[in-house]
């Protein structure tokens, strides 16, 4: 490896006064939760609301006057774009930058405004990597790769510089993991500043193309992860290199705790994170014994998050806390049964989203509706005591949203 702490401390020296110093601050509510003492980095308030920028800053400083000239490209999946894209604007370089397809709307156009050339193509980012390169022997561009480059590596890792001098006693970092770059650059800075510091990474269980090389192990990856943001199937050779050699470990998390741990610091921080920013706060939610007691810190590394999906995980989150409920109630079909319902759920201080009646699709007796209320409630709680109250009026009522969509009753 050479790599150094030194290289990281001159790339911190050069994007000085160019890209904000963002926040390093403690929340009191996170670590009541996981009982661990929790800093959090809050990379998504970069302009571009990524870690990006910062090693592609530092690589586009390093550029030649004529490689400057002659224009760069990239290949990526939105933040490395939007990174490159930008400062290459503000530096007067051209830009060419190729996305897979699946690439959210909101970093394609994000990076379009920045004045980039933007080609989509391909379903992967090997594939957009593939076009990256033929592209740029067609238009003799520099390459800037997104994380197996060492300049943009040193540029991550000016992220654990700022950690650890506002918080130098941090026992632990936590980190997101997809090609390596961000990783790699904190370990090299904080293993530099601070030997005995844990630096873990984290992976979704979908995309553990990082560990499985680490092992020496075939790489399998699924189809796709809400954490877009890491879904590297091909890990750099020179961040391998260096994770092998500094970080500890690599944990694994899933899809839905990826999910939560977005909901969560929206709720708590008032934050908006993209999915592989919160997989740091879903693995410590996951291993709270692990570290239990320990100054953690997290890295928020973007918060370039799709609205309409933002929107889907709210609505989710709501409805698996029971803050948001569908109830399926049966009521004999005369004048006034509507009405003795409203006025079971406006007694409950439950508020009615939605109602729907079902009288042909239904195998109930004759003379008997199926209504379904979608309602907002204050939680769990307050759901069994809407439940209670229809038992107690002899209305019969299911959860359908539940694992087991019998009537619920027997549980109250």
């Amino acid at each position: 490896m050479t790599l150094t702490l030194d290289d990281v401390r001159r790339a911190a020296s050069a994007i000085r006064g160019r890209i904000p110093r963002t926040p390093c601050a403690p929340s009191r509510t996170l670590s009541e939760i996981t009982g661990a003492e929790v800093i959090l980095k809050f990379e998504n308030l970069q302009f571009t609301a990524s870690f990006k920028e910062r090693g592609a800053l530092v690589k586009l400083l390093s550029l030649a006057e004529g490689e400057r000239r002659a224009g760069v490209v990239a290949m990526s999946a939105g933040n490395h774009a939007q990174g490159v894209a930008y400062h290459a604007q503000r530096l007067g370089i051209p830009a060419l930058i190729i996305m897979p397809r699946f690439t959210p709307n909101v970093k394609v156009e994000q990076t379009r405004a920045f004045g980039a050339e933007v080609v989509l193509h391909g379903e992967t980012l090997d594939e957009a990597a593939l076009r990256a390169h033929e592209l740029m022997v067609q238009r003799k561009l520099t390459f800037l790769h997104p994380y197996d480059d060492e300049k943009v590596i040193a540029g991550q890792g000016t992220i654990a510089l700022e950690m650890l001098e506002d918080h130098p006693d941090l026992e632990a970092l936590l980190v997101p993991v997809g090609g390596g770059g961000l990783i790699s650059g904190m370990a090299v800075a904080a293993r530099g500043l601070k030997p005995a510091i844990d630096i873990i990474g984290v992976e979704t269980v979908r995309f553990p193309s990082m560990l499985q090389a680490i092992r020496g192990l075939p790489i399998h990856c699924g189809a796709a992860t809400f954490a877009e943001g890491i879904a590297v199937k091909q890990p750099g050779q020179i961040t391998l290199g260096i994770i092998r050699q500094l970080v500890d470990d690599i944990l694994l998390v899933e899809e839905n705790d990826i999910e939560a741990a977005v909901l969560l610091l929206l709720e708590v921080e008032k934050t908006v994170v993209e999915g592989a920013a919160a997989v740091g706060l879903a693995a410590l939610l996951n291993h709270r014994k692990r570290f239990r007691g320990r100054k953690v810190g997290l890295v928020l590394s973007g918060g370039n998050i799709d609205l309409l999906i933002l929107a889907t995980i709210i609505q989710r989150g709501l409805a698996r806390s029971g803050r948001l409920v569908r109830l399926r109630v049966e009521i004999p079909d005369h004048p006034g049964s509507l009405a003795d319902v409203t006025r079971i759920l406006g007694a409950a201080n439950a508020n009615i989203v939605e109602v729907s009646h079902q009288r042909a699709f239904t195998r109930l007796a004759l003379k008997t509706v199926q209504l379904e209320v979608i309602l907002e409630t204050r939680g769990l709680p307050h759901l069994h005591e809407i439940l209670g109250a229809f038992r107690a009026a002899g209305f019969p009522t299911t959860l359908p949203d539940t694992d087991d969509s019998r009537n619920t009753q027997a549980d109250l």
